[in-house]
């Protein structure tokens, strides 16, 4: 039977990092490392859409959607409440995810297209079937009609993933403020608990035409039992990013750790009965050998003492059954026990190793920043040098009588940039020799280069700067003046 997913999770704000997730703003290096990562397949990314008014679209990635809220309020002359604060203290965002299970969704997608979900073979080929779209927009009618058009920031609809789903962005206002209390939380657990199954069933009405059942919210059910089987259905369960997945995996150690600490109580509980019943069929069983005595050697009312043999020997038979009953129960007891804490184990891991995913991304970006800061750096550096010098040497050719820069850097520069530029970059970089051999190669008198090299002071820009200067003294001709420049 299929069944709904409607997962709700409340946040103080809104990063640029998960806008990027869900609109699908990556570049190449980006996408390598998703697809690396996660279930993402970048060959069926055309087919994802937003709903935006009411309307089918594709999707807009020219404003974040963190752009996309701040413009929303701010039209509304509505503040955001953690404006200013050093750490975000109220939830002015709720992140909805919308779906089902994954076989119907993928038939609501791409019908009976054959879609390959190994990334073995490219998906381009794929069209979106117009079912996903129409029941998104039920979807997204039901988000409007329940807090309001104006307060979904953003409805995004990825089939680019294992299985088809919604992103909504929904922000928590209520007659012109922020209020998630009011809305979903009332005034204590029990409120929040019974909102989230009227809210479940609502969604049920809307999805009963689509063939999606009634789910399980996890808010509703909480740290109850679950079968093993489900446990490790839920572990192995991929979401859409590595945030989600540490998220979701926490979740489920919560309710591990409760079902572990459940168990192990039931495991002392049922020894501790086991333990009682051993010492009652020791003392039903010392009892009846001493009436069988006293009836052997005559001693007592024969007939009171086989009475009470009997029904004693009725209640040993019960604590013999109970016994056994309760070791069978211990053996099943130790033995779930046993499974939960290996599942236990395995959400830490997953935990660990999404967070190390996470942790290498970030580094990665990070990488990536640098690289390109150093990058836009060195090419408007270069472009600057080179204007600057082609200019130079517009103006110095038309100068009269005194020189200003006579002897300085830009003037040794602006009759030889580029051999300059080039003996410096071999200095910089350590090779001396081949810098000497350059130099007077080009009809540079070379210099001494005893002594030279790069002191532990020196950061990137100061060695850069003595490589100049000396690259500039060893291209000068040989009997050509010297000036010393600091």
């Amino acid at each position: 039977m299929s069944k709904q997913v409607m997962d709700m999770r409340p946040g103080k704000g809104f990063s640029v990092g998960q806008s990027n997730e869900h609109l699908r703003k990556w570049g190449d290096r980006s996408w390598e490392y998703a697809t690396s990562t996660g279930n993402y397949d970048r060959t069926r990314a055309h087919l994802n859409f937003e709903i935006k008014d009411g309307k089918v679209m594709d999707i807009d990635t020219t404003k974040s959607i963190p752009q996309r809220i701040n413009e929303n309020i701010r039209a509304r002359g509505i503040k955001d409440p953690n404006e200013g604060l050093e750490e975000p203290k109220y939830r002015t965002v709720v992140n909805f995810i919308f779906g089902g299970s994954r076989d119907r969704m993928r038939e609501l997608a791409f019908g009976n297209q054959d879609v390959c979900f190994t990334h073995e073979s490219p998906n381009d080929h794929i069209v979106r079937k117009k079912d996903i779209e129409r029941w998104a927009l039920d979807v997204y009618n039901f988000v409007a009609r329940k807090y309001g058009e104006d307060n979904i920031a953003a409805f995004i609809v990825h089939l680019d993933e294992t299985n088809p789903h919604v992103h909504c962005t929904l922000l928590p206002i209520v007659n012109g403020k922020f209020s998630f209390k009011k809305i979903f939380a009332g005034k204590d657990k029990f409120d929040f608990k019974n909102y989230m199954i009227s809210l479940h069933n609502d969604f049920a009405k809307v999805n009963e035409k689509w063939g999606l059942n009634r789910g399980e919210s996890t808010v509703v059910t909480g740290a109850r039992h679950r079968s093993t089987e489900q446990y490790k259905l839920d572990l192995s369960r991929e979401c859409t990013s590595l945030e989600e997945q540490i998220e979701d995996k926490k979740s489920i150690l919560k309710q591990l750790t409760f079902e572990v600490s459940f168990a192990e109580k039931r495991v002392k509980g049922l020894n501790s009965m086991i333990a009682n019943l051993e010492n009652r069929r020791h003392q039903l069983e010392n009892e009846m050998s001493d009436l069988a005595s006293q009836i052997e050697e005559d001693k007592g009312d024969e007939e009171a003492l086989r009475k009470r043999l009997v029904k004693l020997d009725h209640e040993l038979s019960g604590v013999i059954d109970s016994l056994s009953d309760k070791r069978q129960k211990l053996v099943k007891a130790n033995q779930q026990l046993s499974e939960y804490k290996e599942l236990l184990d395995e959400a830490r891991d997953k935990i660990d190793t999404y967070r190390e995913q996470e942790q290498a991304y970030r580094e990665k970006v990070r990488e990536a920043s640098s690289d390109l800061s150093e990058q836009i750096k060195f090419r408007l550096s270069d472009a600057l040098l080179g204007k600057v010098i082609h200019d130079f040497r517009e103006v110095y050719k038309d100068l009269d009588g005194e020189n200003p820069f006579e002897d300085t850097l830009l003037e040794d520069l602006a009759y030889n940039a580029e051999g300059i530029m080039k003996c410096a970059a071999m200095l910089f970089a350590g090779y001396v020799d081949g810098a000497v051999s350059f130099a007077e190669g080009s009809g540079g008198g070379g210099g001494s280069t005893s002594g030279w090299g790069r002191s532990a002071e020196d950061d990137d820009r100061e060695w850069a700067l003595k490589c100049l200067m000396q690259a500039t003294k060893m291209m000068k001709p040989t009997g050509s003046k010297t000036v010393k420049r600091k």
